[in-house]
């Protein structure tokens, strides 16, 4: 459940830096061989299909050298990487939450070099408010699992969700099971694109993500494991990180000081605004938000505003973003409230016959630790052995920054 909340005023500027010479590299892109590819036995049949490959769009083309850069600009240890990589956004059909036909995006990352079939690994991002912040958009944070997965030798698909990157409509927030269905979707596209760009998958998937896609990825190891397609098969699950218990982890922490104001503010406010396209949680935003925000909040996260802007535009602190009423409704939910938290609640409620890693950090104040420590804990009533690697004091971001190329390294130790 998270975007780059505190990023230092060095890291907004490595972005604006990394963005630059991003839209320079996409005039060398313009040369590479793959351009946008139909799915051609679907167009044959004329019948549109969960997974259908739309269009392969080449966004980069990195040597060794320059992904060490790149991850050296984060700070992410680079003893791991052995290949370049290049790049695809993807899109591809899919359905939103109610079933209807839809398209999303999503990033493809191939090794130059390694093994002709490859691995894949499932990479679901955090917490965005800016639809071009999506990683198959932009070459920033939320590329770096991405490419340190696939400068180790695997293929990494990584979705935008719904409404993020260049897929259209409103992204549906912590809506857990609309993530799944587009995160697996995700998988047929790279499978299809794959196969064109001749470096066919061998089915085996290795499942991270971090923060809200921590959450997303033990909800996607639940589906692959109950066999949500049959050319996947779950090896590995490792999430960074996770808003795993919304009800009795989360939610409790934005009123008690374990969340900072400047996150909390940001998560109640997308997570009220988007919820409430799925559940009645509230007639007219007056009722949820005070004013002057409730006159802003919903234009503010509508995908198009940066992540500074949009928490310039709020309160300082929840208790001054909400309503009186509606911060007591939060602190103690019941109703459609408690029914939208318990939806995304539960993603662990199952027996994984695979290995199990959960990174987190005790020093996080966005996702607090405890979180995974219900997860694990669920996992373990269930049977399942897991190991919790807590990273001590680094943030939320610091988490995923040291947890990733760990993250690598238990990949390469799992036997499948």
């Amino acid at each position: 459940m998270t975007d780059e909340t505190r990023t230092s005023q060095g890291q907004r500027a490595a972005r604006r830096t990394r963005r630059g010479l991003a839209a320079a590299a996409a005039l060398l892109l313009a040369g590479l061989a793959a351009a946008p590819v139909a799915a051609a036995a679907d167009e044959r049949t004329h019948q549109a299909r969960r997974g259908d490959l739309v269009a392969v769009t080449p966004v980069a083309d990195r040597d060794a050298g320059q992904v060490r850069s790149f991850l050296s600009g984060w700070n992410v240890d680079t003893d791991g990487v052995r290949y370049g990589l290049r790049a695809y956004r993807l899109t591809y059909r899919t359905v939103d939450p109610y079933g209807a036909p839809t398209t999303a995006t999503g990033l493809l990352t191939l090794p130059v070099g390694g093994g002709h079939r490859l691995d894949l690994v499932s990479d679901t991002h955090g917490t965005m408010v800016d639809r071009d912040y999506a990683p198959s958009v932009s070459e920033d944070f939320g590329r770096v699992p991405s490419y340190v997965n696939a400068a180790a030798g695997r293929a990494v698909a990584a979705p935008d969700y719904l409404g993020l990157g260049k897929g259209p409509g409103p992204h549906p927030y912590m809506d857990t099971a609309s993530s799944v269905t587009a995160s697996v979707d995700m998988l047929r596209a790279a499978r299809t694109a794959a196969d064109g760009l001749g470096r066919p998958l061998t089915g085996a998937v290795y499942a991270t993500g971090f923060s809200q896609g921590g959450q997303v990825a033990m909800a996607l190891g639940k589906a692959l494991q109950a066999g949500a397609d049959r050319h996947f098969r779950l090896v590995a699950l490792a999430p960074v990180s996770g808003p795993y218990d919304l009800e009795g982890q989360e939610m409790p922490a934005l009123f008690d000081g374990r969340v900072n104001d400047t996150s909390g503010v940001l998560y109640i406010a997308y997570w009220l605004v988007a919820q409430n396209r799925l559940h009645p949680l509230y007639k007219d935003p007056s009722e949820a938000f005070r004013a002057p925000y409730a006159s802003r909040v919903e234009s503010l996260l509508d995908g198009s505003h940066e992540q500074e802007d949009v928490v310039g535009g709020l309160a300082p602190s929840v208790k001054q973003l909400l309503t009186p009423a509606f911060y007591e409704r939060l602190r103690h939910p019941s109703g459609a409230v408690l029914d939208a938290m318990r939806t995304a609640d539960h993603t662990c409620d199952w027996k994984p016959a695979v290995p199990v890693r959960l990174y987190a950090a005790a020093g996080d104040t966005d996702v607090p630790l405890g979180n995974t420590r219900t997860c694990a804990r669920t996992l373990a009533g269930q049977g399942a052995r897991v190991r919790v690697v807590d990273q001590g004091a680094v943030d939320h971001f610091g988490s995923v920054l040291v947890s990733a190329p760990q993250v690598v390294r238990f990949f390469d130790g799992v036997r499948r």
